[in-house]
């Protein structure tokens, strides 16, 4: 994120943003571009942004999780968590609430601790108990008027990666994490 996006950003967005351990994400119209293409022998194609990718692995390595809870099922999206070493996969999840309330005990956080990302109706009872919630810019209607916070990108083309960007510089981890791929080059 960059500093003039930084002071764009609420005080108090920050400060949540500080406290997170657990970023939560659905995954049509957050991870991808909301689109799903059928080929003709019926396999799915989802696209998945390389940049959210590299946001989650810096997070991964400050110790922050990353969860994803989705209604829908893929193979692509298995293949990509796998990939980003996401060991929180939730597919076919009819009660997002259950489900993110399990993985809280599991990990002994509280919602306080917890950023999520969703970009529809069906993600606003996760969004609103979360100590920082976030939609895409293109969000469907009503979105940001509920949210902490709207990327400036949309779902699937580089709005994750703010959120991580802005979890970390809240940390103070930003800077740390750029120079350490500045200095291998």
């Amino acid at each position: 994120m960059s500093a003039k996006a930084m002071t764009a950003v609420s005080e108090k967005i920050v400060e949540k943003a500080a406290s997170i351990r657990l970023l939560v994400l659905d995954v049509d119209g957050v991870l991808t571009d909301g689109r799903i293409v059928y080929t003709d022998d019926g396999a799915q194609i989802q696209h998945f942004h390389v940049r959210d990718g590299l946001g989650i692995r810096l997070l991964s390595l400050h110790g922050i999780e990353t969860a994803v809870i989705s209604a829908r099922k893929s193979n692509a999206l298995e293949r990509r968590c796998k990939e980003l070493g996401i060991r929180h996969v939730f597919q076919g999840v009819g009660d997002k609430i259950a489900c993110l309330n399990g993985l809280i005990m599991e990990l002994g956080l509280d919602y306080t601790h917890i950023c999520c990302v969703g970009d529809d109706w069906v993600d606003l009872p996760m969004l609103k108990r979360c100590g920082l919630s976030v939609t895409v810019s293109d969000g469907a209607t009503f979105m940001a008027r509920n949210v902490d916070l709207v990327t400036n990108a949309p779902g699937g083309c580089g709005a994750v990666r703010e959120v991580c960007e802005l979890i970390l510089e809240a940390k103070g981890l930003l800077e740390k994490s750029f120079n350490t791929y500045l200095k291998g080059s």
